[in-house]
């Protein structure tokens, strides 16, 4: 069972990146499992009781917390296929479309369940790294622009966290302002 699925209610634990490394992970990339895990405990947590009805809500301009899920769903998905010198398949192509588009027939439950199964994959893939192809070039989408296999999985998971700060603000922001909640 995955790390965080583990933890009871919320309790005062410290952040994963001090509570020592994740089993099975290659040392070079604990930071990588690390803000995945972060990402997928703060994202649990900050939507428990969201209203169904602001899931789909922008205000001020901001992205829809339905499309921050899909989004980093989708872009772990991306990242670690580039990863794996792989080419993005025509379902990954859908759904980077579909993000942000309101689905009645999607819930929140059903949001950030795909989004902690896609970091359970992800973390999976991260058990079976052989850290010697680390430095290995990869090409990303059609242009091929270059990056290495440890900054795809550093970009996805700077990206998810940069996303999970974002989706805090507008839940928060929508719980705050929305008249009927």
């Amino acid at each position: 069972m995955p790390l965080f699925l583990r933890m009871k209610e919320k309790v005062d634990l410290p952040e994963h990146w001090q509570r020592g490394p994740v089993e099975g992970i290659p040392a070079l990339l604990q930071p990588v499992a690390h803000t995945l895990l972060q990402a997928a405990d703060e994202i649990k947590s900050i939507t428990e009781g969201f209203p169904e009805a602001l899931l789909w809500e922008k205000r001020a301009g901001v992205a829809s917390t339905g499309f921050h899920l899909q989004h980093i769903t989708g872009v772990l998905d991306r990242l670690f296929s580039y990863a794996q010198n792989l080419p993005l398949t025509t379902m990954q192509l859908d759904y980077l479309r579909a993000e942000g588009k309101a689905d009645d027939l999607v819930t929140l439950e059903i949001l950030v369940h795909r989004l902690i199964q896609q970091v359970n994959i992800s973390l999976d893939f991260l058990r079976h790294v052989d850290e010697n192809t680390l430095t290995e070039f990869r090409g990303i989408g059609r242009k091929q622009l270059p990056s290495t296999v440890i900054g795809l999985l550093f970009h996805a998971a700077e990206h998810t966290m940069r996303h999970t700060g974002q989706l805090i603000v507008t839940v928060k922001f929508l719980r705050y302002y929305s008249p009927r909640f």
